[in-house]
């Protein structure tokens, strides 16, 4: 059995997050396949009562924590050598001595990277192994890009930094390794165009979903203490972009729908909410839960999931996993890229506040759009299976 050394940023369990469910994929499918090395990071104090299960799927495994005040610290010194600050922020010394460890004692295959910062470990190397992938996931360069739009003085032109260093280190990368992956078309394209030296080696492998853990036909127990049509958003709520969408809901799109849905709420379901998250259940019909075991419960018993992401890269899960709930999903052309689904058929599209409100207003009220869910699933269910999505990696790796 041939050994692999897998490198994501952070652990990849419990998947309940958009990176931790395709890197919890990969890792289960690595355990079954190689004889598999494991260096990455904890950054959730919680995570750590996961190690010895992720450990016990691994030959040898190492966790670096990360805490994000003394990493911030840390990439203060990008200023200085002119590098992008994601690179500071994901250096250990110990996960780099572990790693240089496994290179030259195992000599692995394979080497996988997953998240470009985790390639400064491998980039330079000796001795290289047979076959170095990179999964970008997506171009998070451009996210910082996009961030930098939306800001004033200094953060805007800190963001547009980190886009331009982080883009030349990923093309760097991107020429170093024997395959570069994204996770839909269109991040793949991108990178294609902003990295044409390397677009021979550019491929595209979506996530998948488990039709069978996602499921609508499962018994659960309603999660609300309220009537009325609730709204539901999942993700993780440290996250600018979720933060912004779910801000963005409740102040201008949730006053909307309740002047004609006076009962309905809104329920921001995820972990580690900001400050600026709690402060939005003192609004009208806002409600707040931080972490929470299983996110099913409230899909399945949601009048709709609203997904009003403005600022995305790569594939939406928390899309998928309300298609897969047979779930009405009203969303934005931001969120639905990537996506193999078709409006009105699958799902609801709306761009601006008003037109967003319409549609929430329109899943509550029409039964025609409960048949959207249905058709949403079977579309997941016959798209995004999880098997077809690893034997495509299967393939890249084996060149």
């Amino acid at each position: 059995m041939r050994d692999l050394l897998f490198l994501p940023h952070r652990i990849p369990f419990p998947p309940d997050k958009g990176d931790k469910i395709r890197s919890f994929h990969l890792l289960r499918h690595f355990a079954g396949a190689y004889r598999l090395h494991l260096g990455t990071f904890v950054d959730d104090p919680a995570d750590w009562d996961h190690v010895d299960t992720v450990r016990e799927m691994c030959v040898d495994a190492h966790f670096a924590s990360l805490r994000a005040a003394w990493a911030k610290l840390r990439s203060v010194k990008a200023f200085v050598n002119g590098e992008a600050l994601s690179l500071p922020y994901f250096h250990d010394r110990g996960l780099a001595a572990w790693v240089s460890g496994v290179l030259a004692g195992v000599r692995p295959d394979t080497v996988f990277v997953y998240s470009s910062a985790m390639a400064q470990y491998v980039l330079d190397a000796r001795p290289r192994p047979r076959r170095l992938i990179m999964d970008f996931i997506d171009v998070d360069s451009d996210k910082w890009r996009q961030y930098a739009e939306t800001q004033s003085w200094p953060m805007d032109w800190i963001f547009r930094r980190e886009h331009r260093t982080l883009l030349a280190f990923d093309r760097r990368v991107a020429e170093s390794a024997d395959a570069s992956v994204f996770v839909s078309e269109s991040e793949a394209d991108l990178f294609r165009t902003l990295a044409p030296e390397c677009a021979g080696k550019v491929h595209a492998v979506a996530n998948g979903i488990d039709g069978g853990h996602f499921s609508p036909d499962r018994e659960y127990a309603k999660p609300f203490a309220v009537d009325g049509p609730v709204l539901v958003f999942t993700g993780a709520m440290d996250y600018w972009p979720n933060v912004d969408a779910v801000t963005w809901f409740a102040k201008d799109i949730l006053p909307q729908v309740r002047r004609r849905l006076e009962r309905a709420r809104f329920v921001i379901v995820g972990s580690r909410p900001t400050p600026e998250v709690r402060r939005l259940a003192e609004l009208p019909g806002v409600s707040v839960t931080g972490r929470v075991p299983d996110v099913r419960p409230f899909l399945a018993h949601a009048a709709a999931a609203v997904v009003p992401i403005r600022i995305a890269r790569g594939i939406q899960n928390k899309v998928l996993e309300a298609m897969a709930m047979a779930k009405p999903v009203i969303t934005t052309p931001a969120a639905l890229e990537g996506i193999d689904a078709t409006p009105e058929i699958h799902l609801l599209l709306a761009e601006d506040a008003a037109a967003f409100a319409a549609a929430t207003i329109r899943a509550v009220e029409d039964p025609a759009v409960g048949e959207m869910g249905r058709a949403a699933r079977a579309r997941v269910v016959e798209t995004y299976d999880w098997s077809a999505k690893l034997a495509q990696f299967d393939a890249i790796i084996d060149g």
